[in-house]
């Protein structure tokens, strides 16, 4: 049996965690061993009495910023508790990182986990992400509170990629930013609703038909609401599709 999937989560709140990726599809993976998550207190590595993990900014302004020394010793500590070496992705969630794209999460889904870094305050000591190669990611032009919203977002997108997660494998390859498009439109009963029908292509039981369609409405709606995606997707090799 292959190794599950690993999510190990440094965090000042623990507590958070699995929170929603306790419940649904992500939650049975989790209990049934598809995945394995570890939330780890980044102030269990503080060195004073107090479990200190942050201090002001160097050169002045406002908040305070998370120490390097604290948060290398925790990332050190999490590599020590793993059962071999470590190979996994070490991520910090950051809102000037590498956006998260559907195409990046298959690739971190395809691999053995992450390390997830969870940043608070002002941000953090700039050293330790080039010390211990810590890659930016980032899953919006928003700024949160802290990176434990945004390391469940992270997660949930990888789980439900994992072999056996979904119900048909079809979902994840048919769904939004699979080849640069957002997804069609869906429909299903009753077959009028406030005087609005489902579309009778969808109901004429022609395949090929159905298809274009769905194909068609996906370009259309990502031309009007996605121009960056559709300029992706025009740049992008075509492959054939099978109907």
């Amino acid at each position: 049996m292959s190794s599950p999937w690993r999510a190990t989560v440094l965090t000042l709140f623990p507590e958070m965690f699995p929170g929603p990726l306790g419940v649904s599809l992500a939650g049975k993976a989790l209990a049934t061993d598809v995945w394995s998550l570890e939330a780890r207190d980044i102030r269990a590595s503080a060195t004073d009495r107090h479990r200190s993990v942050d201090d002001t900014p160097a050169g002045g302004g406002p908040g305070m910023v998370l120490r390097a020394d604290i948060l290398a010793a925790a990332i050190d500590a999490a590599d020590a508790s793993a059962a071999g070496p470590e190979s996994r992705p070490r991520l910090l969630m950051s809102p000037r990182g590498r956006p998260l794209t559907q195409s990046f999460v298959r690739e971190l889904a395809a691999g053995p986990g992450a390390l997830i870094v969870c940043g608070r305050f002002e941000g953090v000591d700039q050293r330790v992400i080039e010390a211990r190669q810590l890659e930016e990611v980032s899953i919006g032009d928003y700024v949160l509170s802290g990176g434990e919203i945004a390391a469940m977002a992270l997660i949930d997108a990888c789980v439900r990629l994992l072999p056996g997660v979904m119900g048909k494998a079809e979902s994840a390859s048919e769904e939004s930013f699979s080849d640069s498009l957002l997804e069609y439109p869906q429909y299903t009963r009753p077959q009028a609703f406030e005087g609005r029908q489902i579309p009778e292509i969808l109901s004429s039981g022609d395949h090929a038909k159905v298809a274009s369609w769905r194909r068609a409405e996906a370009e259309a709606l990502t031309r009007a609401r996605r121009p960056d995606l559709w300029a992706s997707h025009e740049k992008a090799p075509k492959s054939t599709t099978k109907e």
